[in-house]
């Protein structure tokens, strides 16, 4: 399972990984249509959160107790035990809102439509995240982990 650790002692508030994952996430997978075009606009699954001199990426970390998962009164939010990953079914999703309470990272949001959620999906299709292989500082690290 891919687990990404975000060092910010080496993150320097750039916003690169909120970029590259809105784009990531888009229609078109290109930056100025993603940004200016598309409708609905793409969200960043990952949250860039600064107080200088301290910033940091905020993702779903994939909590091994999924506390999302387990307040989840649909089952719209699934630990898979197989890959390790919290997953998101939006058609079970019923936009109530307790995983986001529940999360004690602060990593999931309402999607773009405001009815179901949003969170980071580890780029499952890609080898390396986006937000991880678009970090000029090397702040954010993709590591291997067995579920």
């Amino acid at each position: 399972m891919k687990k990404i650790i975000a060092k910010q002692e080496h993150c320097m508030g750039c916003g690169l990984c909120e970029v590259s994952c809105t784009v990531q996430h888009s229609k078109s997978k290109d930056a100025v249509k993603a940004y200016n075009r598309e409708r609905p606009k793409p969200i960043s699954r990952v949250r860039l959160e600064m107080n200088k001199p301290v910033s940091f990426a905020i993702q779903c970390r994939h909590c091994d107790d999924a506390p999302c998962a387990a307040a989840c009164l649909t089952g719209a939010m699934q630990k898979d035990e197989k890959t390790g990953l919290v997953t998101h079914d939006a058609e079970k999703c019923m936009g109530c809102w307790t995983c986001i309470m529940v999360c004690p990272y602060g990593a999931i949001k309402a999607d773009v439509s405001g009815k179901v959620v949003a969170k980071c999906d580890a780029c499952t299709d890609l080898d390396v995240p986006a937000c991880v292989a678009n970090c000029p500082n090397g702040a954010l690290e993709c590591k291997e982990e067995k579920p």
